[in-house]
């Protein structure tokens, strides 16, 4: 399987009715812009993501 190319990229918005920031994170095919996926994470899954990835890199035997 060809892994299929992205460009995502990590802002912060707190343009929302309750006025509380979230991270936005937003990922899309490479070449396919304004087609993507972007993701409202809270605080708490911004750093269950942190988590998640440091966890990734430790598997594969690189420093988080």
């Amino acid at each position: 399987m060809t892994p299929t190319p992205v460009a995502w990229t990590i802002s912060v918005s707190d343009d929302y009715d309750d006025a509380e920031p979230r991270v936005q994170m937003t990922v899309e095919r490479l070449g396919d812009a304004g087609n993507g996926l972007v993701a409202h994470l809270s605080p708490t899954n911004a750093r269950r993501l942190r988590t998640a990835l440091a966890d990734a890199l430790k598997e594969i035997g690189e420093q988080p």
